[in-house]
């Protein structure tokens, strides 16, 4: 049964605080079975892939069929229908016109004592994405991932996708190929993420891995942090929709089952300073999952955590936004943009009612792959800053030198760093000689 709250009521906080501590990520126990492929994959590199592709993908392997040739690249692209190709290369399109203009600008200067200083930007080297195979496999995932690493300048892009039972999609192999990847990959789960770490006799290593994935993904993913960088873990999709009275119920409807669609443990939730409006809702939420095709997982989601919260203003609304802190925020109300000055914490914001968080998902520009389960309190969506390294620049001059040098050797002597201030103390007194 879906959680209903109302802001006035004394009981309120109580229930609000149930609803954000409510635990949606799969609580399995992984990490242990996982550490034991990561160490399976390290010892024994491409032998330890092949058997347990084997085991859990039900796929004979050898290292010469771990990657796609370029045969069967052209193979499974020639397979999607042209109104299909057309419609990945406008999401394309888009998403690298988007992801462009987040580039960084470098930058060196001169300060009052004649030091340059500035920093570059830089991209990583090498990147795997991870992409998951099966019923969750989706080519919009490949472009978010693969497009921001290619705009950022990374040179070599790994794919990994399982394909259980042999099975590809071919719709994942195009868009592979229009975002520009270099390898793929038929691997999945925690050995797929063993593989891009640390490389094996077929797969090198890379430098970052970004992609969403099940349990044990995440968990591998928190693993082999430190060896690479990640994006994040990802937990189940959400959205949050504040909506007035001046909304057609069944687009707001629509808008929470399209993420109630993607997993049982998806959370949809509702906040408006309409009661008339609540309550249509969710008549036309349940009149719409009786037609919907993944009605078992919408049902699910919206039965286990769905939630409708009724406030007496927007600004109450805009309060409660910010603690849940959404994946995905649609503000379907008069005046978006106000509401948006005042919704701080939200992975992404969809401003009216024309803005379907559907159309972020695919073809609007900005990146899919957002924070979930309240990150977005202190963490972005995925950019091209993520597959970007910042460098510092400084170059001292003799004089620069003699303005600062002296306090640096102060403060190397406070922390009984000799070596640190002796540095420093002989250019000064080589300068001094002169």
């Amino acid at each position: 049964m879906p959680v209903f709250l109302d802001a006035t009521a004394p009981d309120f906080e109580a229930g609000f605080a149930r609803l954000l501590s409510a635990k949606r990520e799969d609580s399995a126990d992984v990490d242990e079975i996982v550490a034991g492929i990561i160490a399976d994959v390290r010892a024994r590199g491409d032998a330890a892939l092949i058997e347990l592709t084997a085991k859990f993908d039900r796929l004979a392997l050898t290292p010469e069929t771990l990657r796609f040739s370029e045969a069967e690249i052209e193979t499974e692209c020639a397979r999607v229908p042209a109104h299909e190709a057309e419609a990945l290369e406008l999401a394309a399109a888009r998403i690298r016109a988007y992801h462009e203009k987040q580039m960084p600008q470098d930058a060196l200067w001169q300060d009052e004592t004649g030091a340059t200083l500035g920093w570059r930007f830089s991209p990583v080297s090498a990147a795997g994405l991870y992409v998951p195979g099966g019923l969750a496999s989706y080519p919009s995932s490949v472009l978010m991932n693969a497009i921001p690493a290619k705009v950022a300048g990374v040179e070599r892009l790994a794919i990994t996708c399982p394909t259980p039972d042999g099975a590809v999609n071919p719709l994942v192999i195009l868009a592979a190929r229009i975002a520009g990847v270099n390898e793929i990959y038929r691997l999945g789960g925690a050995q797929a993420i063993a593989a891009l770490a640390y490389g094996t006799e077929t797969i090198p290593a890379v430098d970052k891995i970004t992609g969403p994935g099940n349990a044990f993904v995440a968990a591998a993913k928190r693993r082999v942090f430190g060896r690479v960088g990640i994006d994040m873990i990802a937990g189940p999709s959400e959205i949050l929709v504040i909506a007035d009275a001046d909304n057609d119920p069944d687009w707001i409807a629509l808008d929470m089952l399209s993420q109630a669609e993607h997993d049982e443990s998806a959370q949809s939730i509702l906040i408006t300073d309409s009661p008339a409006m609540a309550r249509a809702v969710t008549v036309a939420i349940e009149r719409n999952l009786a037609t919907l095709e993944r009605r078992d997982i919408a049902g699910a989601s919206w039965r286990d955590y769905g939630a409708v919260i009724t406030v007496p203003d927007l600004a109450t609304a805009a309060q409660l936004s910010n603690r849940i802190a959404p994946e995905h925020l649609e503000l379907c109300v008069t005046d978006p943009t106000a509401l948006a000055e005042q919704t701080i914490h939200a992975g992404a914001i969809f401003l009216g009612a024309w803005t379907p968080e559907a159309i972020g998902d695919y073809v609007g520009g900005p990146n899919h792959v957002l924070p979930t389960a309240r990150s977005a309190r202190f963490s972005s969506g995925l950019n091209v800053m993520d597959f970007l390294k910042r460098t510092t620049l400084a170059q001292m001059t003799p004089e620069s030198l003699r303005a600062i040098g002296p306090a640096a050797e102060t403060l190397a002597i406070s922390e009984s760093l000799e070596a640190h201030g002796l540095s420093v103390r002989a250019r000064l007194n080589h300068l001094n000689a002169l």
